[in-house]
């Protein structure tokens, strides 16, 4: 036999196993591709389904927690000012030599705050008191020239009733006695200038002594020891204006800009709720202390002052508040009474014959719900019965959305 046929006799035929392999292949590529499309079929919206989707928007219903317990007939924005805030500086111009106060500080009326360089003011003053002391001298020394002319008028009027002087030597005693007493007169008008120049000089030196003039908190600090200080700007922008600023903190009070066209909802003692912008969830009572009697015609706009009725340490000046002036009862209480139901806008109820409802949206489908209406209450109206608190219904109704509207109908809320 050939060998070559022997040997092809040994060869295996794999042509077999090779097609029965290929096919479990083939069908993995298939059910791959088949899961693939299943895939994207899930979580892609298809032109037909989106067709099927009717866009709407909706609103929240509000809780009654989450509404506000006070009937507010106005709103506006301002800000915590002090009717009494000053800058302390000093009368005159002087050298910083101590600053006894720092920011943050509590200070009481007359309490000192800064110290000024007073020697020139003390040799000043002792030179005011040496001229009291000179010219009270020049008086004691004067009224000794007194007491010997009235002496020796005295001899000359006893000599002249004998006829021993003459009418002359009278005259010129009595005129020598009527001048020092002017002499004496101008002496003491002297002493008088000179313990007022003293007084004066002595106001200056305690002028060194910088002091509070009320009660507050300190809450800039604007010299150092060793600074110039000055009531004027001079010395060329080197030269301070100030030593501090004080607040007093029992004067905070708001002002608000209200627009003219809404000032006739605002009166003196009017209740208010001011809020914090810092602390939004604590309130303050107030009430108006009184309307400016000027309006802005720039911004249309009428000042109004507002006063705290309570008040804690986080009220700070210029920091900005929310106001809500209230309504009065007969008796002059603030009217604050909770409304009983949930809110929802005009726009979001229906009316069929009477009959009010609502569009409810839950798991992307719109479900109709009868409902009870209440009070209207601006721009919303008060459900009473039908709806609660966190849910969405539709907002925005009009005729053509209300005929496409139907239980169960899809939806996709645009908001």
């Amino acid at each position: 036999m050939d060998k070559k046929a022997l040997l092809s006799e040994l060869k295996i035929d794999r042509s077999d196993d090779q097609l029965n392999s290929g096919r479990p292949i083939k069908w993995f590529l298939a059910i791959a591709i088949l899961g693939g499309l299943g895939f994207v079929s899930w979580f892609t919206d298809f032109p037909g389904q989106e067709a099927q989707a009717l866009e709407v928007r909706t609103v929240l219903v509000q809780a009654p927690s989450t509404i506000s317990n006070e009937s507010s007939i106005l709103d506006a924005t301002g800000y915590v000012i002090a009717r009494r805030m000053a800058t302390v500086s000093s009368k005159v111009t002087g050298k910083v030599m101590q600053i006894l106060v720092e920011e943050g500080m509590v200070v009481e009326e007359g309490q000192l705050l800064a110290v000024l360089d007073d020697s020139i003011n003390r040799a000043q003053l002792a030179l005011a008191q040496s001229q009291v002391d000179a010219a009270n001298a020049a008086i004691a020394e004067l009224e000794v020239q007194i007491r010997q002319a009235r002496l020796d008028l005295d001899r000359t009027r006893d000599l002249t009733a004998r006829n021993l002087a003459s009418q002359a030597d009278l005259d010129s005693n009595e005129l020598n006695v009527e001048a020092l007493l002017a002499r004496l007169n101008k002496f003491r008008r002297d002493v008088d200038v000179a313990v007022r120049t003293s007084a004066i000089q002595e106001q200056i030196l305690d002028d060194m002594q910088i002091r509070a003039p009320f009660a507050g908190v300190v809450i800039a600090k604007a010299a150092q020891p060793g600074e110039m200080i000055s009531p004027i700007a001079a010395g060329g922008g080197f030269t301070n204006t100030g030593i501090c600023t004080i607040v007093d903190m029992e004067s905070l009070e708001v002002e608000v800009d209200v627009n003219e066209s809404y000032i006739n909802r605002v009166h003196a003692d009017q209740p208010v709720s001011v809020t914090l912008n810092a602390y939004p969830n604590n309130p303050y009572a107030a009430a108006v202390i009184a309307i400016i009697p000027a309006a802005n015609r720039n911004q249309a706009t009428v000042r109004v002052r507002i006063r705290f009725l309570e008040r804690d340490d986080r009220v700070l000046p210029e920091m900005g508040v929310k106001v809500s002036f209230l309504e009065q009862d007969e008796a002059g209480e603030a009217v604050a009474e909770v409304p009983e139901g949930v809110l929802v806008p005009n726009s979001s109820v229906g009316n069929d014959g009477g009959d009010r409802f609502v569009w409810v949206v839950v798991n992307g489908q719109v479900t109709r719900r009868p409902i009870v209406i209440g009070d209207q209450i601006g721009q919303r109206v008060l459900i009473v019965s039908g709806l609660l608190g966190g849910e969405r219904v539709v907002s925005g109704l009009d005729d053509e959305l209300l005929a496409s509207l139907e239980n169960g109908l899809l939806v996709k809320v645009l908001n």
